[in-house]
């Protein structure tokens, strides 16, 4: 769970600041490409203030769930009219085995110290047959203030983070690094941030119309060209991975 100003900083910015905004197109097109009924039934977990929400309502699926663990983000999602958010933790979900045709982790099992056991439950109450989108943060060298903010137990490797997904029971499928174009960059800022310490909630509050209009271009041409290139590196790793149509 992450600090309630960084829920308070997320939710001003997420409908238009150009990492959420980038995310919700990347994590569209790769869910479009699945060729999903509206009607199936997908679950959010970890919906904090609510962009992924937004996204699948953009999309037009009709039957989402969410779940997270603050109040305060279910606050924010209900106050922007994003959809029914439950309360619950990722290591016990409260669904039946086999629930759900698509579960979006993004951004999320960094958060708890068994990611293992989470991946077991995602898992769980994925259909056979059914996907996952799974993000992380990528790199320990990119550690910052909003790993302090938002409560980060890790951040992976693309082989650590497939590895953990297999042993779960779940087929890794298309995994790639994102944001690489802005790696060096955003280590440099978070060096600077750490050495000089400003009076910041959320690294997020490092915005203004112009720097999010560049970035938002040089950032849709990152998400766009990283499945196709598979750099070395990125600030994240994505993994699209399927629970086995035979599994029982």
């Amino acid at each position: 769970m992450m600090d309630i100003a960084t829920y308070e900083a997320e939710a001003k910015v997420e409908a238009t600041h150009w990492w959420f905004k980038g995310r919700r197109r990347l994590f569209g097109r790769e869910i479009g490409k699945l060729q999903l009924d509206p009607g199936a039934s997908i679950l959010d977990v970890g919906t904090s203030t609510g962009t992924n929400l937004r996204m699948l309502k953009s999309l037009g699926f009709r039957n989402v769930t969410g779940l997270d663990s603050s109040p305060e983000a279910i606050r924010y999602c209900a106050e922007k009219d994003l959809g029914t958010v439950q309360q619950g933790d990722i290591c016990n979900l409260p669904f039946p085995d086999a629930t759900f045709d698509l579960i979006l982790a993004t951004d999320i099992i960094e958060h708890v110290d068994e990611d293992a056991t989470a991946l077991l439950e995602l898992s769980r109450a994925l259909r056979p047959g059914g996907h996952i989108l799974i993000t992380v943060p990528a790199f320990q060298s990119l550690w910052g203030l909003q790993d302090d903010v938002s409560h980060h137990k890790r951040r992976y490797r693309k082989q650590s983070l497939n590895t953990a997904i297999s042993i779960a029971g779940l087929t890794p499928q298309k995994s790639y690094y994102f944001n690489f174009v802005l790696f060096g960059p955003i280590w440099l800022a978070r060096r600077l941030i750490r050495a000089t310490r400003p009076n910041l909630k959320s690294e997020n509050e490092l915005n203004n119309p112009a720097i999010n209009a560049v970035l938002t271009t040089i950032f849709e041409i990152d998400c766009r060209v990283a499945p196709l290139i598979h750099a070395p590196f990125g600030v994240s790793a994505l993994t699209l991975a399927q629970r086995p149509a035979s599994a029982s």
